[in-house]
């Protein structure tokens, strides 16, 4: 319908003019809307915000503020502000696995956060 589609799940939010477009109240709405179809919001970051742009203005943020696998390079993963383990259709690879062996630091942050459960459970 002549607007972009966003592929992105992280949003800058001007919260006061959020808030005086009542912008929840719509997307409520258009969730209502959309969960009615069981082949909708599948991807539910994509697909609201894509659906409510029409009535919500909603722009992208440049890709170096998210970088996910499937749709930027890894020239520009280094320039990231956050990554996303988005799922990449073509692959099918678990995000576990993925975690694993896109972000160095996976492996220690992972150790760390068993060592903190398992003093949790204990």
């Amino acid at each position: 319908r002549g607007k972009p589609y966003h592929i992105s799940a992280l949003y800058l939010v001007d919260i006061k003019r959020f808030r005086a477009m009542a912008a929840g109240d719509q997307l409520r709405v258009i969730y209502d809307q959309l969960s009615k179809d069981p082949n909708s919001l599948a991807n539910l970051d994509q697909d609201l915000p894509n659906y409510a742009q029409h009535q919500i203005p909603i722009y992208s943020l440049p890709s170096h503020w998210l970088w996910c696998e499937s749709w930027c390079g890894n020239a520009t993963k280094s320039k990231a502000k956050t990554i996303d383990l988005c799922n990449n259709p073509k692959t099918k690879e678990p995000k576990l696995t993925a975690a694993r062996r896109i972000l160095a630091e996976w492996p220690e942050l992972d150790r760390m956060q068993a060592e903190f459960t398992d003093d949790l459970l204990r």
